[in-house]
């Protein structure tokens, strides 16, 4: 019988990887001269080792041209962005005019709730998960207040209904149903950053649009992880960061998605002169014309430097495409997963549903005990003797370790190091 476990069945594992040379692609961080096991992709990806070429163009031409830079050469600052729309498009499914690269997460939610949250008296509520991170929670509360509503009444938050704290389908569309008559908007993660779930796009929006609301997703754990559809989804919009499985540097410029139908739209909207017509943008005059498709909603010009490394990210996810990427996602996430359900079990559990359509390449997974631990102090006990043995993941109060194994560089080898170190420490 093959050893799971053995260094040499993880080794021809990676050898039989058609994509196994994207690893080289990545400056992987080093522990004591040896490659680090990095498994924080959910939460900043490896730099690609292209991005450093973009940014030196970009600091090259400022240093040689300064302000002409604008407008010489193949990669002038004033479309700047426009180099990142197609592949961005392609990455998350979408038209290229329904993509934007700008600002980040959080700031293009509130402006996206600013043209697509317009609550009344009869529909002031805004649909959440219970648990939803932070930023999310604090930008549609406050969205709720700044409208004279009260989240207390008008923040609907569902609770987990599943055993692991993941929330099923059929809890989704019944709130959808119970709240429909008061629903303005339906805001849903892409993939629950707490427990990895991955959520039916498609069908949430459907669900939304039938009661009458308007429906965007925060696909920040889902770009770059998940092989998206966002305009056959429906979606009215959605927002995302690329720091995380997109590769482009902490506190990345962020991405917006605006479907075709609202190209242009009346709603209103916080304007600033980037999204202006561009054909008549340096006219300068005092009347605002917005650019049909979701450039319309950029504000200001956009920030080139940010954007460079982007570009380098992009271009590998151009050269293998998101269906390889998935499927090379499937193959290292289900190594992972049975690793753990072998050896593992009695130490780990996995909160992460087990079907691969739920889910990207995160499992989520709450530690049980070891070494006479229980709780958060086992957790935390066995994060930090991951961490000082080259094995890196992150850790979620108040009992949860995050591996997520990156299809772009990590391999099986890295994932047999975090089952053998995992192994080591409770029997260590």
């Amino acid at each position: 019988m093959t050893d799971l476990f053995s260094l040499a069945h993880a080794d021809a594992l990676d050898a039989a990887d058609p994509l196994r040379g994207l690893r080289d692609e990545f400056l992987i961080p080093k522990h004591e001269g040896h490659d680090q096991a990095y498994f924080c992709g959910n939460s900043l990806g490896l730099q690609p080792r292209g991005a450093r070429a973009h940014v030196e163009e970009v600091l090259n031409k400022w240093a040689m041209e300064a302000v002409e830079g604008h407008f010489t050469g193949n990669a002038q600052w004033m479309p700047y962005h426009e180099l990142v729309r197609e592949p961005l498009a392609r990455v998350v499914g979408a038209l290229p005019s329904e993509v934007v690269a700008m600002n980040t997460l959080t700031v293009n939610l509130h402006l996206m709730m600013v043209s697509f949250y317009r609550p009344t008296r009869e529909r002031p509520a805004i649909l959440i998960e219970a648990g939803a991170f932070p930023s999310d929670r604090h930008a549609v509360a406050s969205q709720v207040l700044f409208h004279g509503f009260s989240p207390d009444t008008d923040l609907i938050e569902l609770e987990a209904d599943e055993p692991n704290g993941t929330i099923s389908m059929a809890a989704i569309a019944r709130a959808i149903a119970e709240h429909g008559h008061r629903l303005a908007l339906v805001l849903w993660p892409g993939v629950q950053y707490r427990t990895g779930q991955a959520f039916d796009l498609k069908e949430i929006a459907r669900l939304a649009h039938a009661q009458g609301a308007m429906c965007g997703f925060d696909l920040a754990h889902g770009v770059g992880n998940l092989q998206l559809e966002l305009h056959d989804s429906n979606a009215d919009f959605a927002v995302w960061c690329h720091y995380k499985y997109m590769n482009s540097g902490p506190g990345a410029v962020g991405g917006c998605f605006v479907h075709e139908r609202h190209a242009s739209t009346d709603k209103p909207r916080f304007a600033g002169w980037w999204g202006h017509d561009v054909s008549t943008r340096f006219r300068m005059g005092p009347q605002f014309v917005p650019t049909a498709g979701a450039d319309g909603w950029q504000l200001s010009n956009p920030p080139i430097l940010g954007l460079a490394p982007l570009r380098a990210s992009l271009e590998l996810y151009d050269r293998v495409g998101m269906q390889a990427l998935r499927e090379r996602s499937r193959r290292l996430t289900g190594y992972l997963e049975t690793l753990i359900n072998a050896r593992l079990g009695e130490t780990l559990q996995i909160v992460t549903p087990a079907d691969p359509l739920q889910r990207g390449c995160q499992l989520s997974l709450r530690v049980i005990g070891g070494r006479g631990m229980t709780g958060r102090s086992a957790g935390r006990a066995l994060f930090e003797y991951l961490q000082t043995n080259g094995v890196l993941g992150d850790w979620r109060e108040p009992d949860v370790i995050r591996i997520s194994p990156a299809p772009l560089y990590n391999t099986h080898n890295d994932v047999l190091r975090f089952a053998q170190a995992v192994e080591n420490w409770r029997h260590g």
